[in-house]
């Protein structure tokens, strides 16, 4: 397999101008790379109990849920605020160009659930933070943060370790 990066589609100026987004669909649309993305992060986290995989809108579900199947946990979506049809709560954020908020479910988990918080990408931390708040907020135990790219230069990772037992990133772009 060659470097997950390469597999990964650089946008510039997208949303905005000065953004170089990574999107990681043209890895989700290769078999190999995205097999072996779900690999990677379920061998970083297989004994580790988890009971519930908390993913992120959008694209941190298509991981998030190849990754329950295969931990044999749970699935939780995380949304962005009025997507969810039940009762839910809400936690509002900042992200490197704009706000948002997002919801989970108030049955998603119990107290104690031991979580995996999975995304795509981790930029600033604004997103997997607000997530984090969520899952804090009902009790939720959070074992682990996992992504596929990170952006360090933009220093999420760096503040999430010390919220996050382990973060595990599969790849990263400096200068971003």
């Amino acid at each position: 397999m060659k470097d997950l990066k390469s597999y990964i589609r650089t946008v510039p100026d997208f949303p905005k101008e000065g953004i170089q987004f990574r999107d990681v669909t043209t890895l989700l649309g290769n078999p190999a790379s995205f097999r072996h993305a779900v690999d990677a992060i379920v061998a970083a986290f297989k004994n580790d109990k988890i009971q519930k995989v908390a993913a992120i809108e959008a694209r941190g579900f298509v991981l998030g849920g190849a990754i329950a199947h295969r931990l044999g946990a749970g699935f939780i979506p995380i949304r962005k605020e009025g997507k969810l049809p039940e009762q839910t709560i809400a936690e509002s954020y900042s992200l490197e160009y704009g706000e948002a908020t997002l919801e989970m479910h108030l049955d998603a988990l119990a107290p104690g659930d031991r979580i995996l918080v999975v995304d795509d990408l981790i930029a600033t931390g604004g997103t997997v933070d607000a997530a984090l708040a969520l899952i804090d907020r009902q009790g939720g135990d959070v074992v682990g943060c996992a992504f596929v790219v990170d952006l360090p230069d933009l220093g999420g990772s760096a503040k999430l370790k010390a919220r996050c037992e382990r973060v595990v990133s599969l790849c990263s772009f400096d200068g971003d």
